[in-house]
């Protein structure tokens, strides 16, 4: 009845309404969104790679990798005589076993924290993001560094490095998705620093056993970053729309 008598203008519930739907229609389809930035990036990768191969940017490449070899000895790495050994114990907690383990762990620990979402977000960016690096890798089908005596045997093709950009994808998507786990700034700083830390080590371990080029490394470490940045959004949007609920 009250509704009725209203002559004077529109009734507040259909005000809130509308604005509710001009509000949805202004927000970011991040699904959407998200897919293109990931074709870009893919693209990208991929233009990048056969520019490579073609010998655009080599030049680059041959100075950095011989820089870690001794001047007239391309199979003596330069440094102490423990030092390929550490490097290859470091260069290990970028490899799929390690990472494996890694993600496991994980989702295990938010699983138990009851957050069956963001534990599913871990293993769902992990998995689809190694998937993306190894479409590339067969893609461009780069050869590995022929310069030096390589310290290690690998088979695969050399772009993107699988090893820095799975490193960058798991444990920079690891720190940022246990954000809203770790309430104290200087813990979330932390985290995120000692991520950062084994990406790096790992990404420069792969130059210095000569089994990367150096842009190997640096394309798997953009993708890796731009892959985390990418889930962290899609956390946060999650995040949001819990506290909303």
């Amino acid at each position: 009845m009250g509704r009725s008598l209203r002559m004077d203008g529109p009734h507040p519930a259909d005000v809130v309404e509308l604005r509710s739907e001009r509000a949805a229609s202004w927000r970011v389809p991040w699904p959407v969104f998200a897919l293109g930035v990931v074709t870009l990036a893919l693209l990208g990768l991929l233009w990048l790679g056969h520019e490579l191969v073609e010998g655009d940017g080599a030049r680059f490449d041959r100075a950095i990798i011989l820089a870690m070899r001794v001047p007239g000895h391309p199979g003596q790495p330069i440094g102490p005589a423990w030092l390929p050994s550490a490097v290859r114990d470091v260069t290990a907690l970028g490899s799929s076993t390690i990472l494996t383990f890694v993600v496991i762990a994980t989702a295990s620990f938010l699983a138990l924290k009851r957050r069956f979402d963001t534990a599913g977000m871990m293993i769902a960016a992990s998995v689809l993001g190694a998937s993306a690096v190894t479409l590339v890798k067969a893609l461009v089908d780069r050869s590995r560094p022929d310069l030096i005596d390589r310290l290690m045997h690998e088979t695969s093709s050399s772009f993107p490095s699988g090893h820095a950009a799975n490193s960058a994808i798991v444990y920079l998507t690891l720190a940022t998705l246990l954000f809203p786990v770790l309430g104290d700034r200087k813990m979330r700083g932390f985290v995120l620093g000692i991520a950062l830390l084994l990406v790096g080590a790992i990404g420069v371990s792969r130059v210095y056993l000569g089994v990367h080029w150096p842009s190997d490394v640096l394309a798997g470490w953009a993708f890796g970053s731009l892959w985390a940045l990418l889930w962290w959004r899609i956390e946060l949007t999650a995040f949001r729309a819990r506290r909303a609920g």
